[in-house]
C-alpha cells in the first residue's frame, strides 16, 4: 500500500512540475524586440512564422484605479468617470434618450479548456483577469441632469441573458444576443426595465474560444448583423466544428431567415457604418502562436461575399502551413488583403465612426475609435488602449499608424489598472469607454468642443453604361475604327 502511495505520489510531483515547467518557459522566452507600432497600419511588417506548441505568454494582472486615478487622455481631452462598481462591464448601447445599457458579462459557465493544457489556461485567464463567473445582466444608466456621470442605475434584465454581449435598437424593437442565440423584444425608450417575455430570432454557434456575438442594424432597419467568432485558434478540432463560424451573418429582421454574409475572419468583434461610404466595417482578432509578432489583429471593410482566409490564408496571401484542412478550390484567387493593420496581439474589440455630433476636437473628427483590450501573449504587453484611426476624403483609412486616445492603463512590474474593452457616443457627443477589469466606464470628451461636422457622404458619378463593345487588339480603336467605317476603310477588320 505504501508502495502505491509513493508511485502515487511520484506521479502527481511529475505532472506538477511539467505544468510548472510549461508556465515557466511560456512566461520566459520569446520575447519579441518589436515596437506594437511595426505590425500595425497599412503596411504593417509581417516577421516571418515562428509557430509553437505552447503559446507565450505575457500575463498582466489587473489592480484596478484608486480613487484619484484615471486613464491618461490625449492632449486637450479630459477623462472622467462615467460610472464605476460594475460587475465587468462589456458592451454598451446608447439609445435614442441618452440612456446606456451595459452588459456585465463574461464567457459563459463551463466553456474553457479540458486537461492538463485547460488547466494552464485557466490559470492565465484568471490571472488576466478574464476568468471570473459571467454576471449575465444588462444594467440601465442614466445621466438625469446632463452633468456627465450616471446619477441612476437600474438592472434592466436578467431573465434568459446568458453571457449576453451584442445590442441593437431602431423603432421600439431591441435585440439582445447571447453567446448562443438572438432575442427580440418589443421596448421603448425611458422603460428602466425590459419586461415581458423574449422571441427568439436565432439561434446562434454557442461558446468557443471566442464568444462575444455582437449586432448591428442596417440603416433601414430590415437587417440585422451578427459577428460570430472562431471556436478555436485555426480549427484545431477540424472545419466541421467551425461550421457557420467565423463569420458575419445576415438576418432579415422581418422572417428571421439569414445568409452569411462575410467569411474567413476568425474574431470580429467591432461593427459599424462608415458615413461616407455606406459600408460595414469590421474588428478582427487575429490567429495565435505564430510568435509574438503575427498575425495582426485588424480593421477592415465587410463588401457582401468577403473572404478574409480564415483559417488556411492570413493578410491575404500568406499560408499558415499549420492548416492541414481541405481549401476550398482557388479560395485564395479571391481572398481579401485586411484596409489596417492594428498590431499583433492587441485585441482589438469594439469601434465606433464618428458620425458628427462628437465632441472631442478637430484632431479626432472622420475617423473610427478602437478599443484595444491588450495582450495575453506577448512580452512586452501591447494594446490596453483606446485609438483613433483617422480616414481621408474618399472614405479610407489614412496612412498613419493608431493615435493614441487613453492610454495609462498598463503599469510596470507586470500590472495593468484596467482593459478597455468597447466605445460608445454618449447623448452629448463624449465618447463612453468601458473597462472591464475595473468595472468603470469612462467618459472622454474636449471641454468647450463644438460637435463635429456631419460626415457627408462621398458622392462619384457611376460608370456609364457600355453601348457596344470593341475589341482592344484592334489598332488605334479609341478613334480610327469609327472614322475607318467612315471613310469606308473596311479592310481593318479581317
Amino acid at each position: 500500500m505504501r508502495s502505491i502511495l509513493k508511485k502515487a505520489a511520484l506521479v502527481l510531483l511529475v505532472l506538477v512540475l511539467a505544468v510548472a515547467g510549461v508556465i515557466g518557459w511560456a512566461q520566459y522566452s520569446n520575447t519579441s524586440d518589436l515596437p506594437s507600432d511595426a505590425t500595425a497600419g497599412k503596411d504593417p511588417k509581417l516577421v516571418e512564422p515562428d509557430p509553437q506548441w505552447i503559446p507565450s505568454l505575457g500575463l498582466v494582472k489587473p489592480v484596478g484605479w484608486a480613487k484619484d486615478e484615471a486613464p491618461k487622455a490625449a492632449d486637450g481631452l479630459a477623462v472622467a468617470r462615467f460610472a464605476e462598481g460594475l460587475d465587468h462591464p462589456r458592451t454598451m448601447l446608447t439609445l435614442p434618450n441618452g440612456d446606456v445599457l451595459v452588459a456585465e458579462t463574461n464567457a459563459p459557465a463551463g466553456d474553457k479548456p479540458k486537461g492538463l493544457w485547460g488547466l494552464a489556461t485557466r490559470w492565465a485567464m484568471d490571472k488576466v483577469g478574464a476568468g471570473v463567473a459571467s454576471p449575465d445582466k444588462i444594467v440601465l444608466l442614466r445621466d438625469s441632469n446632463g452633468d456627465g456621470v450616471a446619477d441612476q442605475r437600474f438592472d434592466f434584465r436578467t431573465a434568459d441573458m446568458h453571457s449576453p454581449s451584442g445590442m441593437a435598437y431602431r423603432d421600439g424593437t431591441l435585440y439582445i444576443a447571447n453567446h448562443d442565440s438572438i432575442l427580440e423584444f418589443p421596448f421603448q425608450p425611458g422603460a428602466t426595465r425590459l419586461e415581458g417575455p423574449a422571441k427568439k430570432l436565432m439561434d446562434l454557434w454557442p461558446g468557443g474560444n471566442h464568444w462575444m456575438r455582437n449586432l448591428l442594424l442596417s440603416q433601414d432597419g430590415k437587417h440585422l448583423y451578427v459577428a460570430v467568432g472562431s471556436a478555436t485558434n485555426i480549427a484545431d478540432n477540424g472545419m466541421a466544428e467551425e461550421a457557420g463560424r467565423a463569420a458575419i451573418w445576415e438576418v432579415d429582421t422581418e422572417t428571421g431567415r439569414r445568409r452569411q454574409f462575410a467569411a474567413g475572419m476568425r474574431n470580429p468583434n467591432g461593427l459599424d457604418w462608415n458615413p461616407m461610404t455606406g459600408e460595414m466595417w469590421a474588428t478582427v482578432q487575429e490567429r495565435d502562436m505564430l510568435g509574438p509578432d503575427l498575425v495582426p489583429d485588424y480593421f477592415t471593410n465587410v463588401p457582401v461575399g468577403v473572404q478574409y482566409g480564415w483559417p488556411w490564408v492570413y493578410w491575404k496571401n500568406t499560408f499558415d502551413d499549420r492548416v492541414q484542412w481541405p481549401m476550398q478550390t482557388y479560395m485564395i484567387e479571391y481572398t481579401r488583403k485586411p484596409e489596417y493593420a492594428m498590431g499583433a496581439h492587441t485585441a482589438v474589440l469594439g469601434m465606433t465612426f464618428d458620425k458628427g455630433g462628437t465632441r472631442l476636437g478637430k484632431a479626432f473628427q472622420n475617423g473610427a475609435f478602437i478599443a484595444r483590450h491588450g495582450s495575453w501573449n506577448r512580452r512586452p504587453p501591447v494594446g490596453y488602449d483606446v485609438v483613433f484611426i483617422p480616414f481621408d476624403d474618399h472614405g479610407n483609412p489614412k496612412n498613419v499608424k493608431p493615435q493614441p486616445v487613453l492610454t495609462g492603463f498598463l503599469i510596470d512590474h507586470g500590472k495593468t489598472h484596467g482593459r478597455p474593452t468597447w466605445v460608445a457616443w454618449d447623448k452629448t457627443g463624449a465618447l463612453l469607454v468601458s473597462d472591464d477589469t475595473a468595472g468603470i466606464i469612462w467618459r472622454v470628451e474636449k471641454p468647450g468642443a463644438e460637435p463635429s461636422p456631419e460626415i457627408k457622404p462621398v458622392v462619384t458619378e457611376h460608370m456609364k453604361p457600355l453601348k457596344e463593345i470593341k475589341d482592344p487588339t484592334l489598332p488605334n480603336i479609341q478613334g480610327e475604327m469609327e472614322a475607318g467605317f467612315t471613310a469606308g476603310k473596311d479592310k481593318l477588320l479581317p
